[in-house]
């Protein structure tokens, strides 16, 4: 594919943009409302960490960066978490929507940023890939170092217990550095791995549709 052909398919008008229209702010609502509807669905991977879970909602806040920009996605991930809170409250104290903030902003801004210089597919994947990998290694950090101990202090239990859960579905995990090597790593490695590879698929159909939407 061509660099035209690339512009073509993921080329966003208003991409690299830090200023919003209407229309674009109403897009952000409607994807941040799409993406807790996603999260409802979510689900632990076999063999990873049973406190993570895997969900979609990735999809919808690199497809809005890719078509607006960064501004537009850290809305969107906000949005998502103001309606995913305000329909089903929190089960952890907050710390789960704090870290799926930090998270999905570790994955979508890269992204964004890399692709907005040169729009092309190749810059697009370059960018999910940094994503990807910038976001699986700030997560080991901020599960071992800020949300796993807040939760753990919060309500009254151990490191040998969040261990002893990780290693009743893996035996690899016995301690924190074997957490972080064969559960968080991989965990986000395979997540945001797979909504990079739907992103690459279904961008182009939901982008043009939308970005119709925008030009009228």
């Amino acid at each position: 594919m061509d660099r035209m052909a690339d512009k073509e398919v993921l080329g966003g008008a208003a991409a690299g943009s830090l200023r919003l229209g209407v229309k674009e702010i109403a897009l952000c609502g409607l994807f941040g409302a799409l993406g807790a509807i996603l999260m409802m669905f979510r689900f632990p991977i076999p063999f990873m960490p049973p406190f993570m879970s895997f969900d979609l909602s990735g999809l919808l806040e690199m497809i809005g960066g890719f078509m607006m920009g960064p501004v537009a996605a850290v809305m969107i991930i906000l949005v998502k978490i103001l309606v995913q809170v305000v329909t089903t409250g929190t089960k952890s104290a907050m710390t789960g929507e704090l870290q799926n903030f930090i998270l999905s902003c570790c994955y979508v801004l890269p992204a964004v940023l890399i692709y907005d210089r040169h729009k092309t597919r190749q810059r697009a994947i370059a960018g999910m890939a940094v994503g990807t990998v910038v976001c699986a290694l700030v997560a080991v950090g901020t599960n071992i170092y800020i949300i796993i101990p807040f939760y753990v202090n919060l309500m009254g239990m151990t490191w040998e217990g969040i261990i002893g859960m990780c290693a009743k579905v893996s035996p690899l995990m016995k301690d924190v550095t074997t957490m972080a090597i064969f559960g968080i790593i991989p965990f986000n490695l395979i997540k945001y791995g797979i909504t990079s590879v739907l992103t690459l698929i279904v961008y182009k159909k939901v982008s043009r549709p939308m970005k119709e939407f925008m030009r009228k």
